[in-house]
Parts: structure tokens; sequence; C-alpha cells
């Protein structure tokens, strides 16, 4: 994933740890200590989504975020703060921002609201087919054959393989699967659903399940469809 980022934070050290675990995920990072450098970086290039922290030494994060808004209402906002109450999670979300995160965050949890900002940017098409490997995937049915042969899949199988087929060759986490899945995380209880459901599209889709060709494991990170 080939997106540009803003991060907005008076802490080097965030900016440090963010800079290098974005980065190695294949995003591109500018960084700003202060509102007023923000806003330098933000004349002359356009970032895809912006990380803000609240609190910053030469002016208030949400009156930014609201300014930003305006001028630019389809830039994804996620704030980044310390401040963990409810009213100040709804302030910022009615001022404009998308998402909401307290310090600290996990990393997995950060690229995964990221990714799926950034997807909601561009949604992926409800018409046509994806090639995969050996594998057609019908979007507008829902429907998989492979080498022209029909695949059943429930239709919590087909979303789980269309989002690792749109991220092809790239890792998914296990957060970024579960808020693809399963919005409402009320409705994710049991924490091997996911490992459920990877074993079902392999024992549906592999010529060797137990040697999966496609839908490959990434030790104690996730899972990557390569094809």
């Amino acid at each position: 994933m080939d997106a540009m980022l803003l991060a907005i934070d008076d802490d080097q050290d965030i900016l440090k740890v963010l800079k290098a675990n974005l980065e190695l995920h294949g995003f591109s990072l500018l960084t700003a200590a202060t509102l007023a450098a923000a806003r330098a970086i933000l004349a002359e290039h356009r970032p895809d989504l912006v990380l803000l922290d609240l609190t910053l030494p030469d002016g208030d994060g949400l009156e930014f975020c609201c300014s930003l808004k305006l001028l630019h209402p389809q830039l994804p906002v996620i704030m980044l703060t310390a401040k963990d109450k409810v009213s100040d999670k709804v302030i910022g979300l009615e001022l404009g921002a998308d998402d909401y995160m307290v310090k600290p965050f996990e990393t997995s949890e950060l690229l995964a609201r990221i990714r799926a900002r950034l997807r909601q940017l561009a949604p992926p098409p409800s018409h046509g087919s994806v090639t995969a490997g050996d594998l057609e995937i019908d979007l507008r049915n829902q429907t998989v054959r492979k080498r022209g042969n029909a695949v059943p899949l429930t239709p919590k199988e087909f979303q789980l393989l269309l989002c690792l087929v749109q991220n092809r060759n790239n890792l998914v986490n296990r957060e970024e699967i579960r808020q693809h899945l399963w919005k409402d995380s009320r409705l994710y209880s049991w924490s091997r659903v996911i490992d459920v459901h990877i074993q079902h599209l392999r024992q549906k889709l592999e010529d060797n399940p137990a040697e999966p060709r496609h839908i490959v494991t990434v030790v104690g990170r996730g899972y990557r469809f390569e094809g």
C-alpha cells in the first residue's frame, strides 16, 4: 500500500516510533511537531490521512481538526491522544475526526484502522471479477470459481477471501481482519474464529490445505494471500 500520511505530535519519540513502524509497512510518513509545521507541510503536500495529537504547543488539535475538515472534508483524521474520557472522544468525533485512539496504543491496531480508513476512500468495485492465482472471484454475485469449478463459500468466508486478495502479497494482521469482518466487536467474541474461517477457506480453495500455496500464515502476525 503506497499512501502518504501526516503525523502531528509534539512527542518526538512517538513520531520516531510511528515513522519506523509505518514505513516498515509500506507507508510514507511526514511528521510535524507543531500546528505551524503541519500547515506548512499541508501547503506543499496532500496526505492521504492525518494522525493528530490533541495537545500541541501552538494550538488546540480539536480546532485544527475542525478547520482541516472544512477545507478537506474527505481527508481522514485519526486522533491520537492521552485523553481517554468518553466526552473527549465524542467531541473529537463530532468535530470531524474519523477515528480516535488513546495512547499508548498497539501499532497493529493503528495499522488496521489506517488501512480501514484508506479503503473507505476507494471502495472495491461491486461488479466485475478479480482473478487471483487459479481463482476467479465474481464481485457482483459474490461467488468463487477455482479452475472453472464453483466453490461454495459462506458470506463471511467470501468477505475474508476478498480482504486477503485486495491486499495480495501483503500482510493482513488479525486486527485488520477483525475490523473488516466484524465491525461490531460484540459479534467477535471467540478468539479462534479467524483461524477457523482461514482453515475452512484453505479446505475449500487449496490443493493441499496442510501446505497452503495461496493463504499463507505469517507466524505471530497474520495472513497473506500469494498468487
